[in-house]
């Protein structure tokens, strides 16, 4: 397949060049474009079989239903059955931006883009870009992450086009992404709101907004076995090629087995890659030292998190043994995306 790949100002967004890529996607063709958490692999959310072509290029389980976004809030009265006053509330305060609402959906979601389930989960990004091009295009628009399903997410040009060059029709290119981890999922089909996905509205944002807001219990275990009512909800996510592991507890101790196990590994002559914070990339004494940011700042964690794990995968290492973050606020999301690249492989030092 031959991919259309264009790079866009998305400062000034050349009008008749969003036209281009609207038609694409209005046509049933897949096109990647950017938003403010993760680019976005796109499609016809209403065409089933525009949507078959995203999880073929990803190579995503058909049973890990797809985020759908939209322009305007008024689109989604077209695809939902009902949006009741908490939905208001949280559309009002946080769209456009990176949250998602999950809704009981109208038939005119396909099944193939609902993962099966009879519940969508929609968002109106704040990236101008994006709802442009989602306006123009006339039609919702399906759209995971634009990588290779289990890889990490990408939130620069190079790793689009490294991953999926050839494998959709086409790619808009724009800058870096700014919060670097995907979207708040937040479930209203029950009673109880209840977080699917931490991201960066947290669960304090929206407790302020809703009262109680409940985790959803998944979030906490690596059951493969349970039915996903979101994306990154089962199977392995955001993994680099090379095992992780996440060290928790005291700083110090942190430190020293890190280092220890560093040594031991390098000495079985394997190239081992270390997740270090800001303040203590100078205590490692082997290993390639990968920073990731300060542990004073989760939203800097964030923003550089997916990029860093994809580095460990160009420099080709055998091991990665990284450091725990705080779960507090927006810390939350950080470790949720570390702990599903590790594939909850944890130990705790004291």
């Amino acid at each position: 397949m031959k991919t259309l790949i264009k790079e866009i100002d998305v400062n000034k967004p050349d009008k008749d060049l969003i036209a281009v890529f609207a038609s694409m996607l209005a046509s049933g063709k897949t096109v990647i474009f950017p938003t403010e958490t993760v680019y976005g692999l796109g499609a016809n959310a209403l065409d089933e079989e525009a949507v078959a072509k995203i999880y073929q290029a990803k190579g995503r389980p058909s049973d890990n239903p797809l985020l759908v976004h939209v322009a305007d809030k008024e689109d989604v009265y077209d695809l939902v059955e009902n949006i009741d006053n908490r939905a208001k509330l949280l559309m009002d305060r946080f769209w456009p931006g990176p949250l998602t609402i999950v809704f009981k959906k109208k038939d005119i979601i396909p099944a193939r883009t609902s993962g099966g389930l009879d519940t969508v989960a929609i968002r109106m990004p704040s990236d101008q870009v994006a709802r442009n091009l989602i306006r123009q295009a006339g039609v919702p628009i399906a759209a995971p992450s634009a990588n290779i399903s289990g890889r990490p997410s990408p939130t620069k040009p190079e790793h689009i086009i490294r991953d999926m060059d050839g494998r959709v029709d086409g790619i808009l290119v724009g800058g870096s992404c700014n919060y670097g981890v995907e979207s708040t999922i937040v479930d209203l089909s029950g009673d109880v709101a209840m977080v699917l996905r931490p991201g960066s509205i947290t669960l304090e944002m929206l407790g302020e907004v809703l009262g109680q807001v409940n985790l959803d219990p998944s979030l906490k275990n690596k059951d493969d076995n349970i039915r996903a009512k979101a994306p990154g909800m089962k199977y392995r996510h955001y993994a680099p090629k090379a095992e992780l592991t996440i060290f928790e507890g005291d700083n110090d101790r942190v430190v020293e087995k890190i280092n220890e196990l560093a040594g031991e590994n390098e000495r079985k002559g394997l190239k081992v890659g270390i997740l270090s914070s800001t303040e203590n990339e100078h205590r490692y004494t082997s290993g390639e030292v990968v920073v990731v940011g300060s542990r004073c700042d989760e939203h800097e964690v964030a923003a550089h998190l997916f990029d860093v794990l994809r580095h460990f995968d160009h420099i080709d290492v055998d091991i990665i043994l990284s450091e725990g973050f705080a779960e507090d606020s927006f810390g939350q999301a950080v470790m949720n995306r570390l702990i599903k690249a590790a594939g909850h492989h944890i130990e705790n030092v004291e």
